[in-house]
C-alpha cells in the first residue's frame, strides 16, 4: 500500500511536504511477537499501520504488563516517535500482535513538516488527545470496575477483533493485556466456565454463552 493512501492528512499537505514525506518514510515488515519499540530511550520514528495489528502497553518494574491500546490498519503510532516529544514521562513499549507491514516515518521529518502544516499539527494534537482518552478509560476500569467484568469485556473485544467465538490465547497472555497475574486470570475464567459462559482447553478460550458474558461486562 503506498504510503500517501493511508497517511492521515495526505491531501492537505503542500507538494513540497508531501515530496519531503516521500522520500524519507520507508517500509518495514514486523513479524507477530517482535518488539517494535521499547519505551523512551527507543525513538524509532512514528509507525503507520498498513497492515496487522500492534499493541501498545506498559510495564512494572516487577516486569508485569498492561495494554493500553490497540493499533489497526491505517492507524498510527506516536509513541514510538518519544524523542520528538519529551514531555511524555512514561515509557511505552509497542509489540505486534499479528504479522504487519508498516510505514516508518523519521521523527525529526514528522517534527519539521507539522511546524510548518497546521493540518498535521491538528491531527497530531487529536491523536495525542485521542490516546490519552484511551488510557484514561483504562485506568477507570482499573479503579471502578470488578475484574470479572473487565474480563468479560476483554474476551468480547478479543472475539470482535477476532472475528471468532474460539480464542487462542494463553492465560499468561490475558495476564499481560490485563495487568494481573496469571492465577487470577486462570481462577476467573475457571469460574466463567463452570458458570457455563466459556469452554477451557490449553491455549484457547471459547465463548458459550455470549449474552451472559455481555450481561456480566455492563
Amino acid at each position: 500500500m503506498l504510503f500517501e493512501q493511508i497517511f492521515p492528512v495526505w491531501n492537505k499537505l503542500t507538494a513540497q511536504e508531501k515530496e519531503t514525506l516521500r522520500n524519507t518514510a520507508f517500509k518495514r515488515t514486523a513479524a507477530k511477537g517482535r518488539l517494535m519499540h521499547n519505551g523512551a530511550s527507543d525513538c524509532v520514528g512514528l509507525i503507520l499501520v498498513c497492515s496487522g495489528q500492534l499493541r501498545a502497553f506498559i510495564s512494572s518494574d516487577e516486569g508485569r504488563e498492561i495494554t493500553l491500546y490497540r493499533l489497526f490498519a491505517h492507524d498510527m503510532c506516536l509513541f514510538s516517535a518519544s524523542c520528538m516529544m519529551r514531555s511524555i514521562q512514561f515509557d511505552v513499549a509497542l509489540e505486534a500482535e499479528k504479522d504487519a507491514e508498516l510505514w516508518i516515518i523519521p521523527a525529526d521529518i514528522y517534527k519539521t513538516v507539522m511546524e510548518g502544516s497546521a493540518a498535521v499539527a491538528n491531527y497530531t494534537n487529536e491523536l495525542m488527545a485521542s490516546r490519552f482518552s484511551e488510557v484514561m478509560w483504562l485506568i477507570e476500569q482499573i479503579m471502578w470496575k470488578s475484574f470479572d467484568k473487565r474480563l468479560a469485556a476483554f474476551l468480547l473485544e478479543e472475539s470482535a477483533v477476532d472475528g471468532s467465538e474460539a480464542l487462542k490465547i494463553t492465560h499468561d497472555r490475558i495476564a499481560a493485556h490485563m495487568g494481573t497475574a496469571r492465577e487470577v486470570v486462570t481462577r476467573m475464567l475457571r469460574y466463567f466456565q463452570s458458570e457455563g459462559m466459556v469452554a477451557l482447553t490449553r491455549g484457547s478460550v471459547e465463548l458459550i454463552d455470549r449474552k451472559r458474558l455481555n450481561m456480566l461486562a455492563k
